[in-house]
């Protein structure tokens, strides 16, 4: 007892040390706030730069819309409902592959309708325009100390815009409020040249700002000018803010500023309704694109609610405790000792079972032997005589003691002798002998059935 109690208390003191260790080397992270520098455009973002607010509105006015944690190549490969409007919300925080730019446009191709909200549209998402070339520039950049909260440095100096022409995007939209931070989406003749895939890059790269037009390249490329251009929903002298056009059995929807739908800029003028419409406007099921964003589905969701806290640490030191505890009482130390030997059969067992071998083959003289010839042991003791006395001198001695009547013990005596020397008897017989035996022997005080009493109360 000693030992365990000494063990007990040198684990307790363990999980002390390590509790008191984890709490002390935990560094609690330091909240972030939101930047236009470095902007965080994810749906689960409550902040400035965030789109939860936008995510909610639809979710709650009955769009299906989900949160898109897996990467480009289940937008072809899903077993389940797959979306039919994918949303891409810049700036990206894993940027995309080739080989998931591809994926992406072969799913466009085969009739999705993606939506790209950047200032800067990833270069190689636009290599499906035909005979046009998009060129984006912004104005201004957000500086380092600017504070996404305030609306008027978000748009000092930027007045709202009204759409440039009536299109299914800009439907009772009366006039949307950009940022001065905007890019402007500018559109000519030509055709982007198509890189040249790799093995080194075709996996790794992920790069879409180097693809460059160079003046050669521009002059010799056949510009086909009945080609359809993409259509301008919102414009001003400096350039477009808000595109569309078919690319396949799909679309392509490119809106260049994601103030518009961010949490600091959503509710300002017709933002919101214009964002319902680039987004709502073709049904179906809505994705954001939440693994680029940096909440791919990589972990557990319990891990992921305690990273960053001493919790796992602490819990993974409990489970290597818990091992060696165990580890430690599957050894034995010292000679193996044997297990206790338990008589599981109960002592009237073999009593009962000859009982009912006696009833099944109606040997009463054998049952009544049994009795007759323990209580002829105990009747000579008590008479002070040997075993072979006479009937007559037992019958007689015991009954000058106890005061019973001698001719009736002599002749009861007779009977059970005779009975079990083979004269003629039935079940009722030897039941009023046997009856007549347990009488006597009650009245003599001779507890012969001491030993049964003792054996019907362990039975008990």
């Amino acid at each position: 007892m000693r030992q365990r109690l000494a063990l007990i208390i040198t684990l307790i003191i363990v999980v002390i040390v390590l509790i008191a260790l984890n709490a002390a080397s935990y560094v609690r992270v330091e909240h972030v706030s939101d930047s236009e520098n470095a902007p965080d455009r994810s749906t689960f973002n409550s902040g400035a730069t965030g789109t939860q607010a936008f995510y909610d509105f639809l979710h709650e006015s009955g769009y299906n819309v989900v949160r898109w944690r897996e990467g480009a190549s289940s937008l072809l490969s899903y077993n389940g409902l797959k979306p039919a409007v994918f949303v891409m919300i810049g700036e990206l925080q894993v940027p995309y592959s080739n080989r998931e730019t591809r994926e992406v446009l072969q799913w466009v191709e085969s009739g999705g309708h993606l939506v790209i909200i950047d200032r800067h549209p990833d270069r190689r998402l636009l290599l499906g325009l035909k005979n046009w070339v998009v060129a984006t520039q912004a104005l201004s950049y957000p500086w380092s100390d600017l504070d996404p909260n305030d609306f008027e440095q978000m748009t000092n100096g930027v007045k709202p815009l009204r759409p440039s022409q009536p299109t299914a995007l800009a439907r009772n939209v009366d006039s949307v409020m950009p940022s001065r931070f905007m890019g402007f989406m500018t559109l000519s003749p030509g055709k982007e040249p198509q890189p040249t895939p790799t093995p080194e890059n075709d996996e790794e790269e992920t790069g879409g700002s180097d693809y460059e037009r160079t003046p050669s390249e521009s002059n010799d490329v056949a510009v086909n000018k009945d080609a359809p251009a993409p259509v301008v929903s919102l414009a001003d002298e400096r350039g477009a803010l808000l595109l569309d056009y078919a690319y396949g059995k799909g679309s392509m929807v490119i809106l260049s500023d994601p103030f518009i739908v961010a949490n600091n800029g959503v509710g300002r003028a017709d933002n919101l309704l214009l964002a319902t419409n680039i987004v709502a406007g073709r049904g179906g099921l809505i994705a954001f694109d939440e693994f680029h964003q940096g909440r791919a589905t990589t972990h557990n969701a319990l891990f992921q609610y305690f990273a960053g806290t001493p919790v796992l640490a602490i819990c993974a030191q409990l489970g290597l405790i818990g091992l060696a505890i165990v580890w430690s009482r599957g050894r034995r130390f010292a000679r193996p000792l044997p297990l206790p030997q338990v008589d599981r059969r109960s002592k009237l067992e073999f009593v009962a079972s000859m009982a009912e071998l006696e009833q099944r083959a109606k040997a009463h003289d054998l049952a009544l032997e049994n009795i007759y010839a323990r209580m002829r042991r105990v009747l000579v003791r008590y008479a002070g005589l040997s075993n072979s006395s006479p009937r007559a001198e037992i019958a007689r001695r015991v009954a000058a003691r106890s005061g019973l009547n001698r001719d009736e013990l002599e002749t009861l005596m007779r009977n059970c002798e005779d009975t079990i020397n083979g004269a003629p008897t039935n079940a009722k017989e030897t039941l009023r002998l046997a009856r007549r035996l347990r009488e006597i022997e009650a009245k003599l005080g001779l507890r012969t059935r001491a030993r049964d009493v003792k054996q019907a109360a362990e039975k008990d």
